[in-house]
């Protein structure tokens, strides 16, 4: 049996839908009883109640599930109690997280997963599917590389969860890898043109999961990560330099999400339908250098299907003990194995 908590978020319920549409009968839970209850009804699957307040009540409704598909952010708060619940009861742990921090986190408790025979596996959604599987690819095209840069552009909206993890972190800047040590950098700390396979765009550099992951999937010990940015997010973000106290502060945080729930949940099924996203990667050497683009579905739709892929490993015994990376467990196919989704070497 496997559980999708935070069933009643946007991606929750997205990923769930998609799993009844499959033929899966994942239980959903989370702690919102009114929006559970709706979903349960709505897509006829067991429900179960908790909030993350108690290890040991998220152990009762957990122990007798094989992997828990953890849906609920921020993840910088919910995380830690799942993780620690799943090493109690030896239940397999995935998440859709992109919060850097989370991943070094999880990774923190490795030596635990490993006596426990169960797989820690942060990031299987858009963050970091395609870019953790495009990172592996490159690596295995040039074996000698020093150099990861990785860059996404999606189109749609955005969020809730994303959009409030995104505030949270608006005034704390960013980060590279530099010889394998992660490093903090300002906030939009280098901006490259780069060709995603229709033409140059701006991007800046973010403190993107693969920042941490790419490291152990790849060796690879220089390690930037993009994001496509129009000219008024580049210059947000490298305004927040100057304003990171007063975005910290409760008044500002407090205004952020209220302003975020007035917002629709996230893109219509519409708008996901219409949307994709391209993922481009370089690596080098100090003598070569070769790229490789991506494209596939808008990123909502891309971390629902990328979850649910390795879900369905996981329930079959494909898995790995300890903190893992998809591509680690999976290799660089994995992401071509999912629906939509095209890459080629430039």
């Amino acid at each position: 049996m496997w559980m999708i908590y935070g069933a009643n978020g946007y991606s929750g319920h997205l990923i769930a839908r998609m799993a009844v549409d499959q033929g899966m009968k994942p239980i959903i839970a989370g702690r919102n009883v009114e929006q559970l209850t709706k979903i349960s009804t709505e897509l006829s699957l067991e429900k179960r109640i908790f909030s993350l307040d108690d290890v040991d009540k998220i152990v009762e409704n957990i122990q007798d599930i094989d992997v828990v598909l953890h849906c609920a952010g921020p993840f910088s708060r919910t995380a830690s109690p799942m993780v620690e619940a799943c090493l109690k009861s030896k239940t397999h742990y995935l998440d859709i997280t992109g919060e850097m921090g989370v991943f070094a986190s999880v990774q923190q408790q490795d030596d635990a997963a490993k006596q426990q025979q169960i797989m820690l596996m942060p990031g299987v959604g858009f963050d970091v599917v395609p870019t953790d599987c495009m990172a592996a690819h490159l690596k295995k095209r040039l074996p000698t590389a020093t150099h990861l840069a990785l860059a996404f552009q999606g189109s749609g909206g955005i969020s809730h969860g994303t959009a409030t993890t995104m505030a949270e972190n608006a005034g704390n800047g960013g980060c590279v890898r530099r010889d394998g040590k992660l490093v903090k950098v300002k906030s939009a700390w280098k901006t490259r043109s780069i060709d995603f396979g229709y033409g140059k765009t701006k991007a800046i550099t973010i403190p993107w999961g693969d920042v941490f992951t790419a490291y152990y999937s790849t060796n690879i010990p220089n390690i930037e990560v993009y994001m496509a940015a129009p000219f008024a997010m580049r210059f947000g973000a490298k305004a927040t330099r100057r304003l990171g106290f007063l975005l910290s502060s409760s008044p500002v945080q407090n205004y952020l999400k209220k302003r975020i729930k007035a917002q629709p949940a996230g893109p219509s099924d519409q708008e996901r339908m219409r949307g994709r996203c391209l993922v481009w990667g370089e690596v080098k050497d100090g003598e070569k250098t070769l790229t490789s683009i991506l494209e596939g579905p808008e990123g909502y739709t891309f971390t629902a299907i990328a979850a649910l892929k390795i879900v369905q490993k996981v329930l079959e015994g494909e898995i790995k003990a300890g903190f893992q990376t998809p591509s680690l467990v999976y290799g660089s196919s994995l992401v071509e194995s999912c629906e939509g989704v095209v890459l080629k070497d430039v």
